[in-house]
């Protein structure tokens, strides 16, 4: 191989390997920071006002249904839009929050503020 040749095929051997050892599109993105783990915090309630869940920003909720307050108390833990719900005896329970309301167990709650109480 002569000179010029030996050269150019350095060159772009090392240009090759320099692009392979440098920051690649195909590399998965840093994650983002996390959304506000208190953003679900506060008072969410049935439309009757029988169930009213209180999710309390130490990752603890209290449950009153009718004219028992709590009627349960345990913690909860968010996953994206999942609420997972240990209650103190152990009952385990989850939940989604779409569009501003909270379904769980077959039930639909909304932020105390929205539903005029």
């Amino acid at each position: 191989m002569n000179t010029a040749r030996r050269t150019g095929a350095l060159t772009a051997l090392s240009l090759s390997l320099a692009m392979a050892s440098g920051p690649s599109q195909a590399q998965p993105q840093r994650p983002r920071l996390l959304e506000d783990p208190n953003r679900f915090v506060g008072m969410w309630v049935t439309q009757d006002g029988h169930i009213r869940h209180e999710l309390l920003p130490n990752g603890r909720y209290d449950e009153a249904r009718g004219t028992r307050p709590s009627a349960y108390r345990g913690s909860y833990r968010l996953t994206g839009n999942h609420i997972d719900y240990v209650d103190d005896t152990g009952f385990t329970a989850d939940g989604e929050f779409r569009d501003g309301v909270l379904y769980h167990a077959g039930m639909v709650l909304y932020r105390e503020s929205t539903t005029g109480r």
